[in-house]
């Protein structure tokens, strides 16, 4: 093992270490800890009544050879009542190990969700395609991860229970059918792993393409009108075969691999039943011992043999696993390097009631500068419009926006809940109306009379009425034209009253008088703003203006003033 995957293990050990203290130390700890203490409890029962059961079916069988009526119809009685015990035993342990299982994922998904959407990490992810498929490794990934280690966890307990239990029974029988067990299954392990190894990276890939020819399920699905008027069918029908093609391929090689785990695991299980017998079946014809004690030494020998060769009967659950903490391990690796924004060289920071360029130089993707060395103070209060080259507006907005852009230089700003953007292809979040207008931190104190004046100052009453009301639950980014999507996020920072807030280019989509209307809006509300964009509306909405030309010369003059800066 090299050093690298080494380290590499003990770091994914001390990460799962922290997962199981975190979830102890959690809200649901308590009810953790005495689940998992109810189900070794139940483990030790079904142990218990599994070592009492080999002990009826040996006077069980004994009566039938014995020609004993009496005898047999007792032991029948207790084999039932056992039969029924190990069931409710075996049933209640199921139900609470999947109960466990689903309080397992529910904490780990709630505290991987709230990493993945904290300070953006998402969409650095996603810039970045670092990370493949994070939708399916918080989802899948998460509940194969808790629910298999539970169960692997519960195996290993019944396991070690198992042969404490049965040790006894088998070395009071013969103790070399007991050295036999343990050298077969230790040799039948050895062999399952040299076998089973490469379904590990198997089933890691394997995963990660059928998620990509989901993706590309999901990406026809999203972009179905914009497929059938560009006629695009044949390429994307080329490329889900092209995914359907690596799975496919990748799985063959999967069940090549099964196949030769098959022939020997097979083998392997059949060999058990005949063992016990050729080694006690000799005692029993000559008379030593009694006919019972065949059935259990086999029961014994197949149930140490079975706690033993735990990495044989789980080779496929194994290799599964072993490729999902991989995922996931990859998964926390990613995350963590983007929890913070990877700098590119502009300081941001955040400073209530101001927004500040301090030598600021923005570059195009071919690394030439689109604005160079822009300081200036939009204080609060401010009414700015920002014109001139649109490439240098875009970086602009990005690069204050918090978005991924190449340059230098320190942006000053006030912090997310006091700064809205409303960029030119706006968003809005499923829901109902309501949530898109109102955002949960300030929903309690927005009144519906509140909602319906805003909605009246810019004319979208008309539109709520025609979706059904603030209630109503769409696709709104489908549902509505792009003007009333506009329309409908400067609703949502009226509401809001932030500080600031920045516009790009809603010109576009947006006419002149609906754009000034926005703008004296925000004046009347004390939302200083800043459009980027061009002049569509009176310059008399505008205390300054920065231009910008190409090739990122920039100058700045106020409203009446004299010179430029």
């Amino acid at each position: 093992m090299s050093q690298q995957q080494a380290l590499r293990d003990k770091t994914t050990g001390v990460r799962f270490m922290r997962t199981v203290k975190d979830f102890t130390r959690s809200a649901f700890g308590w009810r953790a800890m005495f689940m998992f203490g109810a189900l070794v409890a139940l483990l030790l029962g079904i142990n218990g009544a599994s070592v009492l059961n080999s002990y009826v079916g040996r006077d069980f069988m004994t009566a039938i050879a014995e020609r004993n009526n009496g005898e047999f119809v007792r032991q029948a009685m207790l084999y039932l009542g056992v039969f029924a015990l190990s069931t409710i035993v075996a049933v209640v342990s199921r139900f609470i190990e999947e109960r466990l299982g689903l309080l397992w994922r529910e904490f780990l998904t709630r505290r991987v969700i709230g990493v993945y959407l904290d300070q953006g990490t998402y969409y650095r992810l996603e810039a970045t395609q670092e990370l493949a498929n994070p939708d399916q490794r918080i989802s899948e990934d998460v509940r194969a991860f808790t629910i298999t280690t539970l169960s692997f966890v519960l195996l290993l307990i019944n396991s070690s229970l198992t042969v404490v239990a049965f040790a006894g029974v088998l070395w009071s029988i013969s103790p070399l059918l007991f050295g036999v067990a343990v050298v077969y299954a230790a040799f039948g392990s050895f062999v399952t792993i040299i076998l089973g190894r490469p379904l590990i990276k198997l089933n890691h890939d394997q995963l990660d393409k059928e998620a990509d020819f989901r993706s590309q399920l999901v990406y026809v699905r999203e972009n179905a009108e914009s497929i059938l008027v560009a006629h695009r069918e044949d390429r994307m029908k080329a490329r889900l075969l092209d995914r359907l093609n690596a799975f496919v391929s990748n799985f063959r090689a999967i069940t090549s691999v099964n196949r030769n785990v098959g022939f020997f695991t097979t083998g392997y299980n059949w060999v058990i039943q005949i063992i016990p017998a050729l080694i006690i079946a000799p005692a029993y014809i000559e008379g030593k011992i009694e006919f019972g004690v065949i059935t259990q030494s086999a029961m014994a020998f197949s149930t140490i043999v079975a706690a033993f060769s735990l990495i044989i009967s789980q080779v496929q659950s194994i290799s599964t696993f072993a490729a999902v903490v991989a995922r996931l391990n990859s998964m926390v690796d990613a995350v963590e390097r983007k929890q913070s924004p990877s700098s590119t060289g502009i300081d941001v920071t955040e400073a209530d009631d101001q927004l500040t360029y301090a030598g600021l130089t923005l570059l195009s993707p071919d690394s030439q500068p689109v604005l160079e060395d822009l300081s200036i103070a939009i204080p609060s209060g401010s009414r700015v419009l920002i014109s001139g080259d649109q490439t240098a507006q875009s970086a602009l907005f990005r690069a204050t926006a918090g978005l991924s852009t190449s340059g230098n230089g320190r942006i000053t700003r006030p912090s997310a809940g006091r700064m809205y953007f409303l960029a030119e292809r706006p968003y809005l979040p499923p829901g109902a109306l309501r949530q898109v207008l109102v955002r949960d931190a300030i929903a309690p104190s927005i009144s519906d009379e509140q909602i319906n004046a805003v909605l009246q100052d810019l004319d979208l009453v008309a539109v709520v009425l025609r979706v059904g009301g603030l209630d109503a639950e769409r696709d709104w980014g489908t549902f509505l034209s792009l003007p009333e999507q506009q329309l409908f996020v400067a609703a949502n920072i009226l509401l809001a009253a932030p500080c600031f807030a920045v516009l790009h280019r809603v010109d576009t989509a947006l006419s002149a008088d609906q754009v000034e209307k926005i703008l004296k809006l925000f004046s009347k509300s004390s939302i200083s703003y800043v459009n980027i964009g061009e002049p569509s509306a009176s310059r008399e909405l505008y205390d300054s203006i920065l231009e910008i030309d190409q090739g990122g010369t920039w100058s700045w003059r106020r409203l009446g003033a004299a010179s430029a800066q």
